[in-house]
């Protein structure tokens, strides 16, 4: 017996060291590490499943094999000859069929068609496809929900242009990179354009280079995140690879001949030690200067500047001006822009179960636009006698007017230092991030105008010398955000896992005086300075909690639910909740799903206390109006509420077939209702000189739509294969739900704080409907990639519109880009892309009701006229009306990049 025992005890032994310890890391092809992976013992059921990053670690018998199996990929087995095995899964046919995507859950991450929500995954091929130069402008081609565009009354805004997901506006999408929340832009739009009123990130600012995919969730999800997701979620995931890098040659032009584009981007990683990595981004562009102006009206321009029958300003005197700039100076389209981008990102394992993480960027822009052109029948001589010597030789004949340029600097700036680890189960992950934006301006080629109470002007001892300056400073504005997260998650069982975390979230807003005589009197011409009174940093804290939960009832049936709770220092506490789920039937080829949640959105700091001098279009030309705050004695006295946050109400159910391993497609219906909606409202007219606006919750909206994405891969097409897309985005309502909450000082002078111009921008300035169907043809060392980008009819209801049952629509139009890319060896490729091949432009009509008043101006040649006149700035902004279009009027565009691989 004892021989026995001991014979059973060696066997023991020897069973136990004929075992050891295997890890490693599984990645695809970009370098990112994939979550989910299942490793297998070869011949045996003993096996593991990558963790979040792509780590994992399994003991095997001495001379065992590993087969590492993933949706999607090729599988790959090796051989266990080391204590240490990284594994590179290569996508099946070269095609990525269901990514995992860790955006949209606080749980265990999903493949993007088994998660309970609508999320669209963008590779950097897919953006590079494009041909665009910017990162915002790419999601403009790919993503149906996704709008942006240039504005035409460039100021500030030239910055940075708004953009939004499902009409929703640029504050309610929330911007995540690497899952940690990006700082707002310092800037709120005032322009009276899409996005007025509002602000958001500066997602044209992240390099594409740095990109290795965009997860973007098309739902609201406050819940999970906090503030401004009512709308969805966008989490740029950066570039982890170490090897492969590529630095990348780009230019363009435009059919035009203007608009010239050049750029400059090195990717590239290293290990660091035998833990670490490192990837960094660099690029560097210029791009010139874009003219789009319209031919100028002489018969608008006499009416609107009250031209004279004798003297200066006749009709003979603004023709013969017209006659030498047909355009009457003006420069309207793109401006002259360059940038330059840093990025970064990296990590270090600490243990096996502990890593460091860190990423940070800087990112510097410069832009030169102008100001509309100061004709010399509008800033007249007679006016203002000092200006010919300004703008002239001295004499009358030599001075033509002048125009006032805009300078922008930026600087962004975002870091993120964080901890992850893995204890019993329990996956951690705690984080600090910072973030920030900085915005300076100036004016040049302009004049302080102002004239004292005896009607002298401030700036000139005599009314033919002006002793003021002709380049202002007026100021800037900053925006900086300090955010600390802790996130835990546990696979409690199989089938359940629970997470739960806190973020803490400081926030400044600064608003930086300018030099004095930008702000004096009437200030500068075409651009204000901030008065000091109206500056100064302003700050806030919030601090959140949230639990979430997911359940496998079976292995087709997924529930998930989050809550969280958010105090804020300013304004109070919300606390919201989210419950989604996901039903897979027929062999997991068909896939029903739905969500149901609540969400906020805080009021901004630049919309609480943003006060200012702004010039405007009204009254006939040109004007001042003031921008009150709702903490101002302005505000007050007006009986202006303070802001609160806004809340809403989200639903969507949806549908996702995948019949074959190459086909798959969704449909997702979404319902979003927000109350106390905040909008930026209009100018409100107490008394000739004494107009004011205001933010106000004045107004709640109702929006729903539908949402589809369809695609078809790996059709043998001769030689070579072809991909099939096709998506798009309808709007079925976007309307108010009830009636404006109008103050008692603005019904008492009959007038709203929400017009048609306002709800035109609003809720019918973004197209009805988007469509983007193309293919993609790889054959032999040859990419082709054709696509059709459809943009349906949108509305405004200019301020200056006769009659108020006249509506200016966009009409639909299909922008068509190609792109070619030849892969010359294996390191390089040569790319060439065609945007707007068939140089269509924004084509805009006027509509009637039907009303009798409304046709009798569209039939009468005259007074249609008048109302063209009135709708473009008698003509300056023909293509696109002064409140913009749906898409950019800068026409055909060619794009040719050079790739060098390392």
């Amino acid at each position: 017996m004892k021989k026995f025992t001991l014979l059973l005890f060696l066997l023991n032994v020897t069973f136990l060291f004929a075992q050891k310890e295997i890890s490693g890391a599984v990645k695809d092809n970009a370098g990112a590490g994939l979550p989910g992976v299942n490793i297998i013992e070869k011949g045996t059921n003993n096996g593991v499943s990558t963790d979040m990053d792509g780590a994992y670690k399994i003991k095997v018998k001495e001379g065992a094999t590993l087969v590492f199996s993933y949706v999607g990929f090729n599988k790959v087995e090796k051989a266990a000859t080391s204590s240490t095995i990284d594994v590179i899964l290569a996508e099946e046919g070269g095609q990525a069929l269901d990514e995992i995507v860790v955006t949209g859950t606080r749980t265990a991450p999903r493949t993007n068609t088994t998660s309970a929500l609508p999320i669209d995954v963008l590779s950097s091929k897919d953006m590079m496809s494009t041909g665009q130069a910017t990162f915002d402008k790419a999601l403009q081609y790919r993503i149906p929900s996704f709008n942006t565009v240039n504005t035409p009354v460039n100021d500030a805004t030239s910055l940075l242009d708004p953009y939004e997901i499902r009409n929703m506006g640029p504050s309610r999408t929330l911007i995540l990179i690497n899952g940690k929340r990006k700082n707002l832009s310092a800037l709120v739009y005032v322009q009276t354009s899409p996005g007025r009123g509002e602000t958001g990130a500066d997602i044209s600012a992240i390099p594409t280079d740095a990109i290795e995919r965009v997860e973007i969730l098309r739902d609201g999800a406050s819940a999970q995140y906090g503030s401004d997701a009512i709308a969805g979620v966008m989490n740029i995931i950066l570039k982890k690879n170490t090897s492969g890098g590529s630095v990348t040659l780009r230019t363009g032009v435009t059919g035009e001949g203007d608009g010239e584009t050049y750029g400059l981007s090195i990717n590239n990683g290293t290990t660091v030690g035998d833990k670490g990595f490192v990837n960094y981004t660099i690029d560097f562009s210029k791009t010139e200067m874009s003219n789009r102006p319209g031919k100028v009206d002489a018969a608008g321009e006499f009416n609107y500047w009250g031209g004279t029958t004798a003297g200066v300003n006749t009709m003979t005197d603004i023709q013969n001006f017209l006659s030498r700039h047909p355009d009457a100076g003006n420069i309207n389209g793109a401006p002259e822009t360059a940038a330059a981008k840093f990025l970064v990102n990296g990590g270090k394992d600490l243990s096996e179960n502990a890593q460091l993480y860190y990423n940070a960027a800087y990112v510097y822009k410069k832009v030169n636009s102008f100001a509309n052109y100061r004709t010399p029948y509008w800033r007249t001589a007679t006016d203002f006698p000092y200006l010919p010597s300004l703008y002239g030789d001295g004499s009358l004949a030599s001075y033509q007017g002048y125009v006032p340029t805009f300078e922008g600097e930026l600087n962004d700036y975002n870091a993120t230092i964080g901890y992850k680890f893995n204890k019993d189960g329990w996956n951690g992950d705690a984080s600090i991030t910072t973030g920030g934006n900085q915005q300076n301006y100036t004016v040049s080629n302009s004049h302080n105008r102002s004239q004292d109470a005896n009607g002298d002007f401030i700036y000139a001892s005599d009314p033919t010398f002006y002793s003021g300056p002709l380049r202002f400073n007026p100021g800037g504005v900053g925006f900086t955000h300090y955010v600390g997260n802790i996130d835990i998650s546990k696979q409690v069982f199989d089938n359940f896992s629970i997470a739960f975390g806190s973020e803490f979230r400081t926030e400044i807003f600064e608003v930086r005086a300018g030099e004095e005589a930008s702000y004096v009197g009437l200030g500068a011409d075409s651009y204000q300075g901030n008065m000091p009174e109206n500056s100064g940093k302003f700050n806030r804290y919030n601090i959140g909690f949230y639990a979430s939960a997911s359940l496998d009832i079976t292995k087709d049936w997924l529930a998930e639910g989050t809550i969280r709770y958010e105090d804020y220092s300013d304004f109070g506490s919300k606390a919201v909740w989210k419950l989604s789920s996901r039903y897979k039937f027929a062999d997991d080829k068909v896939t029903l799903r739905g969500s149901a949640s609540t969400g906020f959105r805080a009021p901004t700091l630049h919309q609480i206390y943003t006060q200012k001098v702004q010039s405007s279009f009204g009254g006939g030309g040109i004007q001042l109006e003031g921008i009150i705050n709702n903490v101002s004695s302005a505000a007050r006295q007006n009986g202006v509420e303070n802001l609160k946050a806004e809340s809403s109400t989200n639903y969507t159910i949806g549908i996702g077939v995948k019949p074959s391993r190459n086909f798959s497609a969704t449909l997702d219906y979404y319902n979003i209702s927000v109350k106390d909606r905040i909008v930026l409202g209009d100018k409100i007219t107490y008394s000739p000189g004494n107009i004011q606006s205001w933010f106000t919750n004045a107004i709640d909206t109702k929006t729903s739509g539908l949402d589809l994405v369809a695609n078809y891969r790996n059709i043998e097409l001769g030689s070579g294969k072809l991909t099939v897309n096709l998506s798009g985005n309808y709007t079925l309502e976007n309307k108010l739900d009830g009636p404006v909450r109008n103050i008692a000082s603005v019904e008492a002078v009959n007038q709203s704080v929400f017009g048609a111009t306002q709800e035109a921008l609003l809720l019918t300035s973004r197209p009805k409907f988007k469509y983007i169907i193309g293919g993609d043809y790889e054959i032999d060392k040859f990419s082709f990639s054709l696509n059709n980008t459809v943009f349906g009819p949108a509305k405004f209801k200019n301020a200056d519109l006769y009659d108020k049952a006249l509506t200016v629509e966009f009409l639909t139009k299909m922008v068509t880009d190609l792109g070619v890319s030849y892969k010359a060896t294996e390191k390089v490729t040569l790319n060439l892309n065609v945007n707007n091949l068939f140089n269509v432009l924004p084509e805009w009509k006027l509509k009637s009701d039907g009303s009798a008043g409304a046709e009798a101006i569209l039939n009468n040649p005259a007074t249609l006229k008048n109302q063209i006149n009135d709708l473009t700035f008698n003509g300056r902004y023909s293509q696109m009306t002064y409140d913009g279009s749906h898409f950019s009027q800068l026409g055909t565009m060619f794009n040719l990049s050079l790739n060098y691989k390392f």
